[in-house]
Order: C-alpha cells, then sequence, then structure tokens
C-alpha cells in the first residue's frame, strides 16, 4: 500500500486553488509540493498544516492504495 495525494488535488480543483496557492497559504516549501506531486511521503506536521490551511479533513487530502 502507498499513499496518495489524489484527494488534495481534487480538493484543489473544487476550490479554484493552484498548488501555488497552497503553498503561500500553508507556509510550505517548493520541494514539499513536489514531493507530494511525485507520491513521496511528507510529515504529518505538513500534512497537519495543509487540513489546518484548507479546513479539512485528512481524507481530503490523502488516501491509501493498494499496488
Amino acid at each position: 500500500m502507498y499513499i496518495s495525494y489524489k484527494p488534495l488535488w481534487h480538493t484543489l480543483i473544487e476550490r479554484n486553488m493552484r498548488k501555488e496557492d497552497l503553498r503561500l497559504a500553508a507556509g510550505l516549501t517548493t520541494n514539499m509540493i513536489a514531493n507530494m506531486g511525485k507520491g513521496k511521503h511528507i510529515s504529518m506536521e505538513t500534512l497537519t498544516k495543509i487540513c489546518e490551511t484548507l479546513n479539512c479533513d485528512i481524507s481530503d487530502v490523502i488516501e491509501l492504495e493498494r499496488e
């Protein structure tokens, strides 16, 4: 199993936000956004920042997918 950020990309589309908008609002680095785009792991602290910024649940940001 692996973590997918598909829910995050859908959430951003629904809110008419770009990745750059999220980066600036949540105080993320470009590397964090790039890592998510590549499906790499990010810290729980970063996930928390994203959820707080978007006022959403973790399920709106990540999901587990089977390989």
